[in-house]
């Protein structure tokens, strides 16, 4: 048993990192996979391989710990209050409830479907087309809201708030302040309406959790932040990393077009090959733990390369290349464990019906730019625009 690995590693996470390889980071996830576990500079431990995450994210000595409340910054957090940053049992209570609420049936399917093809319609007369900002943002935002009961009238009030708040996943200078001001101004929207429902019941899991007893106003506002924001960013960069990749892959895009069950596996590899969260940096030693022969003290930070272990070549054969048609594709684009994605539901089905209706849609799209510009996110790894070239929209 071992403290440390190779001192070449923090200089390959450090490449990662650094915005010059955001557009293909996996050649360098490859060399990261050469140390399974190994301690950065900073004294937290980086783990890269699929056997080893599985394996801690199924220990109970791993949790959130001190380090769980700042997650937004690096994974899609909720906030402070949200149970994404909590552990067992607080955690287990709230998602419970929060869950009960949430509905990722396919009976949401009709009204993704319609705004989808809402949003496809504004495209015609169109031969240049912004993937992201004509489609892959607005569509999560408006069935967040539908989920959360946010009356339609008011969705318009939460474009410009979550594109504020979402600046700071991907800060540029100035919009600090921007941020903080959208951020207040939802919460006290949220709190607002909390209450209005307390008093006159309706639909969705603001009003659902308002119900319940011993929820107070801000655990309701922090569960409905957590879907909002978390749900959201992590949305938009699987629907335009998947545009991507099917414009990449032409052959699958057409057969994409006349075969709609194709959907749902081609999703589930997309959230493998190109998964919209690469790295989770919020985890934490309870005690002290080994994993891969390496010891890691309690109290020190665990950083999760999760890109990597979904393109880890003892897990999945030929990891590199896009197969929809994969089997045993048991992936980490949601994660694992007590904290596997809580909108999973909701996100597979957003994007089965978003590519599908792309795909079906779309006369003879192409990329404009390749690759696209990215997003500065590292952790959140997705374009920030994907400009393509259509015939038309039929």
């Amino acid at each position: 048993m071992t403290e440390q690995t190779t001192t070449s590693q923090p200089g390959v996470l450090a490449q990662i990192l650094d915005y010059a390889n955001r557009a293909d980071p996996y050649p360098l996830y490859a060399q990261l996979r050469k140390s399974p576990v190994f301690r950065a500079p900073n004294g937290s431990y980086v783990v890269s391989t699929y056997r080893e995450i599985w394996a801690l994210m199924h220990d109970p000595r791993i949790g959130v710990g001190a380090f769980g409340g700042n997650a937004g910054a690096g994974a899609g957090g909720g906030g402070p209050g949200s149970f994404i940053g909590m552990d067992p049992p607080a955690h287990d209570r709230l998602r419970r409830l929060a869950t009960s609420h949430f509905e990722q049936t396919e009976a949401v399917r009709p009204d993704m479907v319609r705004t989808a093809s809402e949003l496809i319609d504004n495209m015609r007369g169109k031969h240049q087309i912004d993937v992201v900002d004509d489609f892959a943002y607005p569509l999560p935002v408006t069935v967040i809201c539908q989920q959360l009961g946010v009356p339609h009238e008011d969705e318009p009030r939460f474009h410009p708030w979550a594109e504020a708040i979402i600046t700071q996943l991907d800060p540029r200078p100035g919009q600090e302040s921007a941020a903080a001001q959208a951020s207040a101004e939802m919460n006290q929207y949220m709190a607002e309406l909390v209450e209005r429902y307390r008093s006159e019941p309706g639909a969705g899991l603001l009003s659902g959790l308002a119900a319940e007893e011993g929820m107070s106003t801000q655990d309701v506002v922090a569960t409905g932040r957590l879907l909002l924001i978390a749900g959201h960013e992590t949305t938009v960069n699987l629907i335009t990393n998947g545009m991507l990749t099917l414009l990449r892959h032409p052959d699958i895009l057409e057969r994409l077009r006349h075969e709609e069950e194709l959907a749902i596996p081609l999703v589930e590899e997309l959230l493998r090959y190109e998964p919209p969260v690469q790295i989770n940096p919020k985890y934490s030693a309870l005690d002290d733990v080994e994993v891969g022969g390496v010891a890691i003290p309690k109290g020190s930070r665990i950083v999760l390369a999760l890109a990597a272990a979904n393109r880890d070549p003892n897990r999945f054969p030929d990891p590199d290349r896009f197969d929809p048609e994969r089997e045993d594709n048991e992936h980490l684009g949601f994660f694992t464990g007590i904290h596997y994605c809580f909108g999973a539901g909701l996100a597979r089905q957003e994007a089965q019906v978003a590519l599908t209706e792309l795909a079906r849609r779309l006369e003879n799209p192409r990329l404009l730019q390749d690759p696209p510009p990215y997003r500065q996110n590292p952790t959140l790894r997705g374009p920030r625009h994907l400009p393509i070239e259509i015939d038309g929209v039929g």
